[in-house]
């Protein structure tokens, strides 16, 4: 048994510059730190990122939260195994009963379980993958990358309605090639920007590029154009992040060209943007309809054999909500992020459920992320197929890729490459 010995939390801040709590777990003379990420573009069904004190850091602080928390919960959980992630859960969710971590905020809990992981990989002298993998009885890969290559949105103060413009090396096959060609991408949209008179030197909170456009579509084609300079095209496919939960207005959408606001039903905003399908080397949409538009949804729906349809703001990383599509087969994959799920065993469930019906799992950071690289191993011993952690660019990014990079070099596990879309049908790549 690998006991809790010790639990300690403190305020830090994020890639953002903005508070977020850190956890150190030890277990018998090992311990291990995990910090709490949080999101930009948050839905209304993911765990709760609680800030209080509102004489700190204008109110955005989270440190009375963590002395109620270490003084209410804490001690409960001293001499609980940190290998058993679901004792650990339900002990926690003892404490916290509501869907969404609402008395204490699901940052602590994320920061606990994850913490807990670690230490126990560390307790067992084995990389933290290689626990997850055990834990899941799965075979470890090196996942396919989406990486952002051109920010709009929450992600950088609305220079578009789409939040991210990603690449995706399908035509990749190791990691290190990957890695090169989307960053490939990167530096030719950079350049063609600064060639049309775009500062060239805006960077959105995940690294990607960014600049004052007048639609979307002209993003679109200047990346498109992008992959075409840099001699890859065939090789590099297009993501999008629609993060449609952002542009909804209670009961229509609300977009921007050139200069001019429009109105959109449902209907018209999935029709807008599947007629991209036909223009650009697009292969995966992620919140192609706002987190409780179902009309939306099951408009999407008919496109799961073309491309993947991936729900983040939709299911939040929660098993009720992921069963609930995959019964309405609205959607082909799930992003999963921890802090959504509030505990590592929650979101290792809804992976695990996802991955049982052959649904397609993209494990992502956040827009308020850390210098840890946690998420790669997650990922890797998962099997998840898919990571979505930002750019090549900014160091709490760049400490992922170079985790995915370390453990090609030293580890035993091959490169997933483009078969991790085999759950979509008729993907043209």
């Amino acid at each position: 048994m690998s006991a809790i010995s010790k639990i300690d939390l403190w305020q830090v801040l994020d890639s953002r510059g903005m508070p977020t709590v850190a956890a150190r777990v030890s277990i018998g003379d090992k311990s291990a730190n995990a910090i709490a990420p949080s999101g930009a573009s948050t839905g209304a069904h993911e765990a709760l990122f609680l800030r209080d004190n509102k004489a700190s850091y204008d109110g955005n602080s989270v440190s009375e939260t963590i002395a109620i928390f270490t003084k209410e919960v804490l001690p409960h959980l001293i001499g609980i195994d940190g290998n058993d992630f679901a004792e650990l859960d339900k002990i926690l969710r003892n404490y916290d009963s509501s869907r969404t971590f609402s008395k204490y905020g699901g940052h602590i809990p994320v920061a606990i379980t994850i913490g807990a992981w670690l230490a126990t990989a560390k307790e067992n002298n084995v990389e933290p993958f290689k626990v997850i993998a055990d834990r899941l009885n799965s075979t470890p890969t090196l996942p396919l990358p989406m990486v952002n290559i051109f920010s709009g949105g929450a992600h950088a103060g609305g220079a578009i309605d789409l939040q991210d413009i990603l690449a995706v090396p399908t035509g990749a096959t190791s990691i290190e090639e990957a890695i090169e060609l989307v960053w490939k991408v990167r530096e030719s949209t950079k350049s063609l920007l600064s060639r049309s008179g775009h500062d060239q030197s805006l960077v959105a909170d995940e690294g990607g590029v960014t600049a004052r456009l007048q639609s979307d579509e002209q993003a679109l084609q200047f990346v498109t154009d992008a992959i075409s300079k840099a001699g890859l095209s065939g090789k590099v496919a297009i993501a999008l992040d629609i993060a449609a939960t952002q542009s909804f207005q209670s009961d229509h959408y609300q977009i921007h060209e050139t200069g001019n606001v429009k109105n959109l039903s449902s209907e018209q905003f999935v029709t807008r943007w599947s007629k991209w399908l036909d223009i650009y080397p697009i292969i995966s949409v992620e919140d192609g309809a706002a987190e409780d538009d179902s009309d939306g949804w099951q408009q999407q729906s008919a496109l799961c054999d073309r491309i993947q349809i991936i729900g983040d703001d939709r299911y939040a990383t929660q098993n009720d909500r992921l069963q609930n599509g995959i019964a309405n087969k609205e959607a082909n994959t799930i992003l999963i992020k921890p802090n959504q799920a509030g505990t590592l065993h929650s979101a290792l469930t809804a992976l695990s459920t996802a991955k049982g019906v052959n649904w397609g799992t993209v494990v992502s950071a956040r827009s308020g992320d850390t210098e840890e690289s946690w998420l790669v191993d997650l990922a890797v011993g998962s099997n998840a197929g898919q990571i979505k952690v930002g750019s090549t660019h900014r160091s709490e990014r760049s400490a992922k890729w170079n985790r995915l990079l370390e453990l090609s070099h030293f580890a035993t596990a091959p490169y997933i490459g483009k078969t991790a879309l085999a759950h979509v049908k008729n993907l043209n790549i």
